[in-house]
């Protein structure tokens, strides 16, 4: 069992470092795409459309390694003011409405992945694309949200720390 936690947390931060790859591609192709237009030169049709798949990619796969770094962004002020048991059991219920979020997230996301596959639809721009390598993204990163949320909710951690404030 051991193992298979090991090999699921490689996945979540190989998908997170992959996210980080295209924040990088991202500053290239912008800054490509700038310097090209200001030398009066057209930018490749690609470039726009990779960059776009690049912000929904990005966000998707490093959203599942977010929330197991708890850097999520939530406000704790309320929290911090309630007494540690009570603090417990709130963590602990936000956590359940975000898994019953994700999971109904990852479900409609896996209807969309299967019809773009049996309606063979394609992302028209620079290029013809099948839309389900893009679609496929959010049933396995809510899909994956849905699990590191549940780690709140039945796990020793929790999502709040019972401090307001900006804590590194």
């Amino acid at each position: 069992m051991a193992m298979v936690g090991k090999l699921y947390q490689g996945f979540l931060y190989a998908m997170a470092g992959i996210a980080g790859f295209m924040l990088v591609w991202l500053m290239i192709s912008v800054t490509l795409s700038v310097v090209m237009r200001n030398a009066g030169l057209q930018p490749f049709a690609w470039l726009f459309t990779s960059s776009e798949y690049a912000i929904l990619y990005m966000t998707m796969m490093g959203a599942p390694w977010l929330v197991r770094e708890k850097g999520h962004v939530h406000i704790e002020l309320i929290t911090a003011a309630l007494p540690a048991e009570v603090r417990r059991v709130v963590s602990r219920l936000v956590a359940a409405l975000c898994v019953l979020v994700s999971v109904i997230l990852a479900w409609k996301g896996a209807e969309l992945f299967l019809g773009n596959i049996a309606r063979n639809d394609l992302d028209v721009r620079a290029y013809y694309f099948p839309k389900w390598i893009l679609t496929i993204a959010f049933p396995v990163s809510f899909g994956l949200m849905a699990i590191e949320f549940s780690r709140f909710v039945f796990g020793s951690d929790l999502m709040h720390s019972g401090e307001a404030g900006i804590h590194e």
